[in-house]
């Protein structure tokens, strides 16, 4: 039996993208929590699966030092994709989401760089592709760290509205 995919997954392969399988967890805790409407996505990284079915990360280093916006913005669409991927785990159908309400993101910051809120929007641009502006923009906060995890050139956790059920 193959999966019927929501509206949200047909934008996806219209844009030439796909939802990934969600990242492994490097700790211990949950990809996201409900609790009533609300979804909790837990922080992850622009990783991707390789042939050998492990996570790596495919863009690594300082934004301001050997990374480039550009990159550090396709690190954030990566990202997106892999919260997107958390979330339907959690809520099995993307479209159940009812708009994105806050992003929480981290980027490893060269010393003398200070245009995270540019790389940062490689997740919010495809949420607002996606969804739309009235669904899709959210609250932000674009934070600088001199480390991430892995290398990782950003970060982030997420608050989503979910629908009704």
């Amino acid at each position: 039996m193959t999966e019927t995919k929501g509206v949200i997954e047909q934008k996806l392969e219209a844009l030439g993208l796909k939802l990934p399988p969600p990242p492994r967890p490097i700790g211990n805790y949950l990809p996201a929590v409900q609790v009533g409407n609300m979804l909790y996505v837990s922080g992850t990284l622009g990783t991707i699966r390789d042939e050998n079915d492990k996570d790596i990360m495919p863009i690594k280093g300082k934004l301001g030092g050997e990374l480039t916006i550009e990159k550090g913005y396709e690190s954030a669409k990566l990202m997106a994709l892999n919260h997107l991927a958390l979330m339907k785990v959690v809520i099995g159908d993307l479209d159940r989401i009812e708009r994105i309400i806050k992003m929480v993101g981290y980027v490893n910051s060269a010393p003398g760089f200070t245009e995270a809120h540019l790389v940062l929007n490689g997740a919010s641009d495809l949420y607002v592709e996606l969804l739309g502006p009235e669904r899709g923009k959210h609250a932000r906060a674009a934070l600088f760290q001199n480390e991430l995890g892995l290398d990782a050139p950003v970060e982030a956790e997420m608050t989503v509205l979910l629908k009704s059920e």
